[in-house]
């Protein structure tokens, strides 16, 4: 080796390290906090949650970016304030006279006053599929907030070096690129972190294994009931995590009935199966978003309708993770209990051979009788 060079090992894959970046500017966004997002093409911007931005994080945010944030919603919520059809993935809406913390609320929060035709003018236009605006919604969904961002262009001449100028001012950089494989690299690195035997109530013969991703995220868990083998298709449930419903007993949906259901079933059939537990709570938007659903659903929304109030598609999950863990499991060819064939599609989309849907149903409520005929009417569920 010549003299003064030294060697400095660098990772094989930026991979891990994309997801620790995504996974600190998530958890600034649930603080309050901006962040800077660089772009494709040098772009940059400056963003805060529109749940944070309060009047001195947008005067932050002039000041910092020397530009007039705009606020950045998804097309569904454009849509319902009139402004777009829904065909765009998301919007940048500019407000004559610039934002205010009221105008960023009621812009975003379907639970504020504003009517539509709406009394201020504003014009919008679709934001870059791959840039700093639609970079910043997927990070306030990843951080399961309102998908509603403040959003200033970084045109402060002082910017050439990014990261320096973004740590002057102690706000995280993250990569536009990192935020939008995000979901694919988080399966791709689960990884079982727990396992044991936890005898349940009708399935004694039943374990369960905690999954990861590498960068400290929310746990999957797998529960297997028996000992099924790889040899014919398994019989797998799965099932997006709902604390309402599967701890507490609401009787809003059928997610504890399905549970519970699901457990007997599988563990009845007497060949074992899998349950995944998967941590996408209401569809993929957070407990608190559905709670917010909740309430637009009591003033005549439904389900549908009221994720699109708050801005987020009927159903926001993803497979890749089930998929990955079935993968772990060591089974590729699945029977899987459902009546849901968006289930179908996402898992074979992931590499997973459905070789059988499994009809799972059960008698309605006085409480979900609407919600379980609005997943049939309009989420295409069989009945």
């Amino acid at each position: 080796m010549s003299p003064g060079l030294r060697l400095i090992p660098v990772p094989a894959t930026r991979q891990p390290l994309s997801l620790l970046t995504v996974d600190r500017a998530v958890a600034d966004l649930r603080r309050g906090q901006p962040v800077v997002i660089q772009g494709p093409a040098g772009s940059a911007a400056v963003a805060v949650a529109a749940e944070g931005a309060v009047a001195r994080r947008l005067d932050g945010l002039r000041s910092m970016a020397q530009s007039e944030p705009d606020l950045v919603v998804t097309a569904r919520r454009g849509a319902v304030l009139g402004l777009c059809g829904g065909s765009l993935k998301v919007m940048v809406l500019k407000v004559s006279g610039g934002l205010t913390p009221e105008l960023v609320r009621d812009l975003s929060d379907p639970r504020s006053n504003v009517t539509v035709p709406l009394p201020f003018s504003v014009t919008c236009q679709e934001a870059p599929a791959h840039g700093c605006a639609s970079a910043a919604i997927k990070l306030c969904k990843t951080a399961r907030l309102l998908p509603a961002s403040a959003i200033a262009e970084v045109r402060d001449p002082d910017a050439a070096d990014l990261a320096q100028w973004a740590a002057r001012r102690n706000l995280f950089l993250v990569d536009a690129g990192d935020v939008f494989q995000y979901d694919h690299i988080a399966a791709q690195f689960l990884t079982p972190v727990g396992e044991a035997r936890v005898p349940l109530q009708g399935a004694e013969q039943t374990r369960i294994i905690a999954f990861r991703p590498q960068d400290g995220g929310l746990e999957h868990l797998a529960l297997v009931f028996g000992s099924p083998t790889a040899e014919a298709p398994v019989l797998t449930r799965l099932h997006s995590e709902c604390f309402t419903g599967d701890l507490l007993g609401s009787l809003r949906c059928d997610c504890g009935d399905q549970l519970r259901g699901a457990i007997q079933e599988i563990n009845g059939r007497g060949d074992g199966g899998v349950l995944l537990y998967l941590a996408q709570e209401g569809r993929g938007i957070g407990l608190v978003n559905k709670l917010r659903a909740y309430t637009l659903q009591d003033n005549g929304f439904d389900t549908v309708d009221a994720n699109e109030q708050l801005g987020f598609d009927a159903d926001e999950r993803v497979y890749l993770p089930a998929a990955q863990m079935l993968r772990h499991l060591g089974f590729s060819r699945v029977r899987l209990l459902t009546n849901n064939p968006a289930k179908v599609d996402g898992l074979m989309r992931c590499g997973i051979s459905v070789e059988e849907r499994v009809p799972h149903t059960f008698p309605s409520n006085q409480h979900n009788e609407v919600y379980l005929r609005t997943k049939v009417d309009r989420g295409g569920h069989f009945a």
